[in-house]
C-alpha cells in the first residue's frame, strides 16, 4: 500500500502529465483537504520529490490568494551535460539528494536499472559508515566518480 506522500506525488504528476502548459498551480490547503493531511505534508512532498534534481521547479506564494506552481523543466533545461550534473552533486551531498539524482538519471534513461541499484547501494549511509560531514563529502566524491565513469562517453 502506498503512503500518503506517494499518493500526493502520483496525483501531482498525473496533473502535470495532463497539463498542456507543463505546469500546474495548486492551493496547498485544498490539496491537504483532498488527501486529509496537514499542509506541512504537502510541503514535504514538494521539497523532497519536486526538486531540480527530479526535473521540477516549484514556486510558492503565501497568503490568502497563495498558490504553489509546479513546473516540469523542459528537456533542454534538464541534465544535459555532465558539468551541470556535477554542479548538482557539489562537494558534499546528502543521501536523499544523491538518490534523487540517481533516480532522475534512471528516469531520463541515462543509466540502466542495474546501474541505478548499484549506485544507490554504494552511496547508502549503511555502507559509508563514517560520521558527518565526512560521509556527505565521501558520498559526493563517489557519486561524481560514478557519473563521470558512466556518462563520460555520453556527455560533453
Amino acid at each position: 500500500m502506498s503512503n500518503i506522500s506517494d499518493l500526493i506525488e502520483r496525483y501531482l504528476k498525473e496533473l502535470l502529465a495532463a497539463s498542456t502548459r507543463g505546469m500546474i498551480e495548486i492551493r496547498r490547503n485544498e490539496l491537504a483537504e483532498r488527501f486529509n493531511c496537514v499542509p506541512s505534508q504537502i510541503n514535504y512532498v514538494l521539497a523532497t520529490r519536486f526538486t531540480v534534481e527530479h526535473g521540477f521547479l516549484v514556486e510558492s506564494r503565501r497568503g490568502g490568494g497563495g498558490y504553489v506552481r509546479i513546473m516540469q523543466l523542459p528537456r533542454d533545461k534538464r541534465l544535459d551535460s555532465i558539468s551541470q550534473l556535477l554542479n548538482l552533486v557539489g562537494r558534499e551531498i546528502s543521501q536523499q539528494r544523491a538518490q534523487a539524482i540517481i533516480e532522475r538519471l534512471w528516469e531520463e534513461k541515462l543509466i540502466t536499472d542495474r546501474e541505478s541499484r548499484m549506485m544507490r547501494a554504494v552511496i547508502d549511509r549503511e555502507v559509508l559508515r563514517v560520521g558527518l560531514p565526512a560521509r556527505d563529502q565521501l558520498r559526493a566524491l563517489i557519486l561524481r566518480a560514478m557519473i563521470l565513469s558512466l556518462l563520460g562517453k555520453k556527455g560533453e
